[in-house]
């Protein structure tokens, strides 16, 4: 049976894509009308099969490959090879190295009271500036993200060695020109600042080195340890500050822009808060288990405002898609947020129900229906890492403030190789004072 979708254009897919509003909108268009699976033209990759029905997505989950044409954007930042198109045999083992590192709670405590403080002194910037109009978040928590994942990639060994604020600028320098839709513009800025990274980073890893210590929750020292060449090790953390940049600082934006839109919700994660963490400010590692609700709004904030909105794969084989046969070398795109807004698995998927994730509920949906960090052997490895970071920016932030929408300020989803706001996420911030609050 012929998969259906729209017919060829004759432009490859981007005028479609530009009339709808972006890839991850065309994506809801595609499916409401043709419905769980369909096939169109993908810029960049020909034509693709788009799936947005999570029982059929298992029939892919075990795919380990991708469609290198889709990931070149990320060869400027890798020397080694491009780290996002690894073959399966090399994919494995560096994807279980990585795991090891972030997937661990050891990793996740010992930078813990680090990542704290970082969350710290941005809320006590946004309390001197109270009342001096409205917070761009997703300017102001990306950095955060930034520099928290800095510290995370280059370790303990880097204290001495780093810049963090120069480190931060670079990147963002990197990322502007290399990956933003402008790249010859400041190219030799950018070259520049590369250099400066790549640099830094081969002087931790020489400190490492040097040092002759490992440390299993250290990235580096992993690496080092399982004896990666420098090259190799260089471009892994790239491509780690990269993901985890955007990734904490997007979703965290995403549910303080809800949660100004739904004061009863904030309410009730404030309430928590001040029962879970008292009077301090910030809660200890262990305490973030107990912000129940605080996890249930987060994972609902990223199901309607998934960080990275699609992904993609390409078969290796023939591949069965219910009625459907797909053959080997298709580009199979994974439509996150379709998936998200699939209103077979969520009833009104567009509402904002912290509720859909409590355990009674969500075991009545298939594990695929909810896919905020990919699926199968590429699947995000720092998840895990993620979810802390993104818990206790919350709980910091909620703890001492009360988000409300900046009046007049329209948020529009846009691609950004995120899912960002058109004009940031702007926000009135406010001292909150104990107990139950409404604007």
């Amino acid at each position: 049976m012929r998969i259906p979708g729209p017919g060829a254009r004759g432009d490859g897919g981007v005028g479609a894509v530009a009339a709808a509003g972006g890839l991850h909108l065309y994506q809801l268009l595609l499916h409401a009308e043709y419905g769980p699976v369909v096939r169109f033209e993908l810029p960049g990759a020909g034509t693709a099969v788009s799936v947005a029905d999570p029982v059929l997505l298992e029939a892919t989950a075990h795919v380990d490959k991708r469609p290198a044409r889709l990931f070149e954007f990320l060869a400027p930042l890798c020397e080694a090879g491009n780290l996002q198109v690894l073959d399966a045999e090399e994919h494995g083992p560096w994807r279980r190295l990585l795991l090891s590192v972030f997937a661990g709670r050891p990793s996740h405590e010992r930078h813990f009271a680090h990542f704290t403080t970082l969350a710290t002194e941005l809320a006590d910037r946004w309390a001197e500036r109270a009342g001096h109009g409205p917070v761009a978040l997703q300017k102001d928590l990306t950095a955060l993200s930034l520099r928290m994942i800095c510290a995370y990639a280059l370790g303990g060994a880097a204290a001495d060695i780093v810049d963090p604020d120069r480190v931060t600028a670079a990147f963002e320098d990197v990322l502007t020109t290399y990956l933003g839709p402008a790249r010859e513009e400041g190219a030799a800025s950018a070259a520049g600042s590369l250099a400066y990274l790549r640099a830094t980073v081969d002087r931790v890893i020489a400190a490492h080195r040097s040092g002759g210590r490992t440390d299993r929750s250290d990235l580096i020292g992993a690496l080092v340890e399982a004896g990666e060449e420098p090259a190799r090790i260089r471009d892994t953390v790239m491509v780690t500050l990269l993901a985890a940049h955007h990734t904490t600082g997007v979703a965290v934006s995403w549910t303080l822009h809800l949660l100004g839109r739904h004061p009863a919700a904030a309410d009730r994660v404030a309430a928590e808060l001040d029962h879970v963490v008292g009077d301090r400010a910030a809660p200890g590692f262990a305490e973030l288990r107990r912000l129940t609700y605080l996890e249930l709004v987060l994972k609902e904030s990223m199901r309607l405002y998934p960080p990275g909105p699609y992904g993609a794969r390409e078969t290796t084989g023939p591949l069965r898609l219910g009625a459907y046969e797909v053959p080997a070398g298709t580009t199979v795109f994974y439509p996150f947020w379709a998936i998200h807004m699939n209103p077979a698995y969520w009833p009104e998927p567009e509402a904002f129900r912290p509720e859909r994730f409590t355990p009674e509920e969500a075991a009545g949906r298939p594990r695929l229906a909810y896919v905020p960090f990919g699926l199968g052997p590429r699947s995000c490895e720092g998840a895990g890492l993620a979810m802390v970071e993104a818990q206790l920016v919350l709980a910091v932030l909620l703890k001492r403030f009360r988000f409300r929408p900046a009046p007049g300020h329209v948020v529009k989803p846009v691609e950004r190789f995120v899912l960002w706001a058109a004009d940031d996420i702007r926000m009135v911030v406010e001292p909150r004072r104990p107990g139950p609050e409404h604007p």
